[in-house]
């Protein structure tokens, strides 16, 4: 569409414009009913059949078992960085935690309000700029869990694979920013957790992916929010759930797999990556921020040699259509967000604008 720019924004981001077309005429009228998706009741028969679709899409998509439960929840990842030690890590337990920057520390901050954690690795004496590999990995002797955050938005992290949990541990995943990006082996996992506004949909929604098993061995007495065996018994609407996030998650659920599933979006983000990447490492006028063999596919961090010519990038991007580059507050820099939505013409893009930045500015 000729009157949009290109999103490069962490989160809300970029979604697929042919699901916000269907978006636009379904919020008017669904399905020849005559009323809209976002005035239909979470009960009635057309949001049983958004929420049926959007279940089965999503275990199609992501190849689950029936032995995992999949619940569409409120509160952000957030929400899950309490939900998940109020359920799992009794009093007196210890739960292991891989720091890899700030949302890790948010999710230890959460479960230290419930029993002990051990911080089985951590990348903070680089500022984050590194995915710590097994030899820097020590997990304590018998962990509840195992939790780690499998993309760093700020830091422009991600891990390469899902690390090796202790025996008989629970491996918990905050998968908000590359969630649906690459294919997974989802039986290694207890728990995923996604926000949904980066990969998935509107923020507003929570997909949660978690083995059946799991859903009703709360070690405490939780509000009835908290737990996970009330939603999934309720079909994920045990409240008024947020019906059009399912609604636009279902609808990305089926434009990934029309487009070649998480494989087919593997080799897209891979691809857009490797423009952005090349060109900064043979750039004099950029460098990037994460370590090469720890680097995201989905936020690209990138420094200028000095703040005013971040700035003065920032902006003029920004003039050229090219919005959201400007880096997490924290950190400062800039950073490209990619994610599965993002077009690849866009990344084309940002390497010609900033060819021409540097030739100008070099």
């Amino acid at each position: 569409m000729s009157n949009r720019i290109l999103n490069f924004s962490p989160g809300p981001a970029a979604l697929p414009e042919e699901v916000l077309e269907q978006a636009r005429a379904d919020i008017w009228n669904l399905d020849g009913s005559g009323i809209g998706v976002l005035e239909h009741s979470h009960r009635g028969k057309a949001i049983d059949r958004i929420f049926d679709e959007a279940q089965a899409d999503c275990r199609e998509l992501l190849g689950l078992p029936e032995s995992y439960a999949v619940l569409f929840l409120q509160g952000g990842a957030s929400t899950q960085f309490a939900m998940v030690p109020a359920n799992f890590l009794p009093e007196g337990g210890t739960a292991d935690y891989l720091n890899t920057g700030a949302w890790s520390k948010k999710a230890i901050a959460e479960a230290k309000l419930y029993g002990g954690v051990h911080e089985a690795a951590s990348s903070a004496d680089s500022n984050f700029s590194y995915i710590p590999n097994r030899d820097q990995t020590s997990y304590s002797a018998e962990p509840a869990y195992v939790h780690f955050t499998s993309n760093n938005t700020i830091f422009g992290t991600q891990f390469v694979t899902e690390p090796e949990a202790p025996s008989g541990s629970v491996l918990v995943c905050d998968m908000s920013s590359d969630v649906c990006s690459r294919p997974l082996d989802p039986t290694r996992y207890g728990v995923i957790y996604a926000g949904a506004q980066k990969n998935l949909g509107p923020s507003g929604l929570t997909l949660v992916v978690i083995r059946r098993d799991l859903l009703d061995k709360a070690v405490r007495e939780v509000p009835s929010m908290f737990r996970y065996h009330l939603h999934e018994s309720n079909g994920s609407r045990y409240n008024t759930p947020s019906v059009f996030g399912v609604y636009m998650v279902g609808r990305v659920f089926r434009w990934i797999l029309d487009s070649g599933g998480l494989s087919g979006m593997a080799e897209r983000n891979a691809a857009k990556a490797k423009l952005i990447y090349d060109y900064i490492d043979g750039s004099s006028a950029f460098y990037g921020t994460a370590r090469a063999d720890s680097r995201s596919l989905m936020n690209i961090t990138f420094r200028a040699p000095t703040e005013d010519l971040e700035k003065k990038f920032i902006a003029e991007a920004e003039s050229e259509g090219l919005s959201g580059l400007k880096g997490h507050r924290s950190v400062g820099g800039m950073r490209a967000s990619i994610y599965n939505a993002f077009p690849p013409v866009g990344c084309e893009a940002l390497v010609q604008f900033m060819k021409h930045f540097e030739s100008r500015n070099g």
